[in-house]
């Protein structure tokens, strides 16, 4: 888990487990939120076998922290069911089976965005906020799991996009640091290309199939051109000067290739493989490339910065995946005990040093040791905490997919920016009004 998340891994595809201890399956620790119990503790009743839903494990290893619990607790065992990988089809698939009030669905692992969407639809329940240490965490990425004053998930992972670039190759252009406007991206881009090795490589890509990738891909591009989706209070904003300068950067950056055509079907995984093929000077994705791009033969050979902007230091996307728990599910005292295992610090910490997992627990990026061997903490904290949200609204199915259509013909050059725009801010007035 642009998914996981939203971008379609949304990070639950990168969970490890070998080595990770079962120490979250009690009930100790606060929350430190102040918040009254949103859900009485009787409901959640019943233990046997569960089901934990998420997208297909691209790295092979969620089924062995699963393995590890379904060792300790035989009679409450784990099945993992794997959606496809990106974040539109899950959300899909959950919610037929919820409308069908099956209770095949136990514990969901959620972009962040559908916490409103879910739980204004009685999808997932409503949690005891103090069987979690949500103190301990991020606060944006608790909010995120909330919905009108009460927890209806638990963060297992948080995301902010990062810029990875070739430090080999900008170091042999003459380049001496990374990029923080879009311009300067460029300009590094043209340096690089005249050398020898780069000349078939393109400058950068992101996400930009019609999925939630291309939502994440087009409110970074806004918001780091100034402008914004929805304002503070909810209204549509997108027909605007600012907004225009974002997409504009997209559609610009298609028609001069400075984003390859290929591109337009690219998903995480083709961004994060183009690179590591050595396609890519630059690429905007989720921290989860960092560990895998490690073991390719560009090891040693890239970093990674905030993302660039307009002006300045652009703005992420806040992503992540959140463990909710389906409202029709039975043994849901099982899943309560899973969830809190699988979202614990210890889980978090093991998750970063083997996936570049983005944890949710605030302390992990202030660790000095960690910090020396993941250099690209500090990055990952300052994208996370500075993160924009997508638009927190019910109808987020119809206004992701309203986002998708308009921007995919911007850049497939079937509308301009503005009309594109113009259009979208139309569409968005009238899903937000229902």
């Amino acid at each position: 888990m642009k998914t996981s998340t939203a971008r379609a891994i949304q990070c639950s595809a990168a969970l490890t487990a070998a080595g990770l201890l079962l120490t979250a399956c009690g009930s100790s620790g606060g929350s430190g939120s102040g918040q009254s119990e949103p859900a009485a503790a009787a409901s959640f009743k019943g233990r046997g076998p569960i089901t934990y839903v998420a997208g297909k494990d691209t790295t092979g290893t969620v089924q062995a922290i699963i393995g590890r619990w379904n060792k300790a607790h035989p009679k409450e065992k784990v099945t993992f069911i794997q959606l496809p990988t990106d974040a539109d089809s899950q959300r899909q698939q959950m919610i037929q089976n919820a409308e069908t009030k099956s209770d095949a669905y136990t514990v969901l692992a959620t972009d962040v965005v559908w916490t409103s969407e879910f739980a204004a639809h009685q999808w997932i329940e409503p949690l005891p906020a103090n069987r979690f240490p949500l103190g301990k965490m991020l606060q944006p990425v608790v909010e995120t799991a909330k919905y009108r004053g009460k927890l209806y998930a638990v963060p297992a992972s948080s995301n902010g996009g990062l810029l990875f670039y070739r430090t080999d190759l900008l170091k042999k252009a003459g380049v001496t640091r990374p990029p923080t406007t879009w311009a300067q991206m460029i300009a590094a881009c043209a340096k690089v290309r005249k050398l020898p090795e780069a000349k078939d490589m393109s400058c950068y890509a992101g996400q930009f199939q019609k999925y939630e990738g291309l939502t994440v891909n087009f409110a970074e591009a806004v918001n780091s051109a100034g402008g914004q989706i929805v304002d503070a209070s909810g209204k549509p904003d997108v027909d605007t000067p600012q907004a225009r300068k974002g997409l504009d950067f997209l559609v610009d950056a298609f028609k001069d290739k400075t984003i390859p055509k290929e591109a337009i079907t690219y998903q995480e995984e083709d961004g994060r493989q183009a690179f590591q093929a050595g396609k890519l000077i630059f690429l905007n994705n989720w921290p989860y490339v960092y560990s895998l791009a490690q073991k390719s033969a560009i090891k040693g050979k890239f970093a990674v910065a905030p993302l660039p902007g307009l002006n300045g230091p652009g703005a992420s996307s806040l992503g992540g995946s959140n463990l909710a728990l389906s409202s029709f599910a039975k043994n849901k005292a099982t899943a309560l005990d899973f969830m809190k295992f699988f979202t614990s610090e210890e889980s978090a910490t093991y998750f970063l040093k083997n996936a570049s997992l983005a944890p949710p627990y605030a302390d992990l990026y202030d660790n000095a040791a960690l910090d020396k061997q993941y250099p690209y903490l500090p990055d990952l904290k300052q994208s996370i905490t500075k993160a924009v949200p997508r638009p927190r609204v019910v109808q987020y199915g119809d206004v992701t997919a309203a986002i998708q259509n308009e921007v995919y013909a911007a850049l497939t050059g079937k509308k301009s920016s503005a009309q594109a725009l113009k259009d979208l801010q139309g569409d968005l007035q009238k899903l937000t009004a229902q």
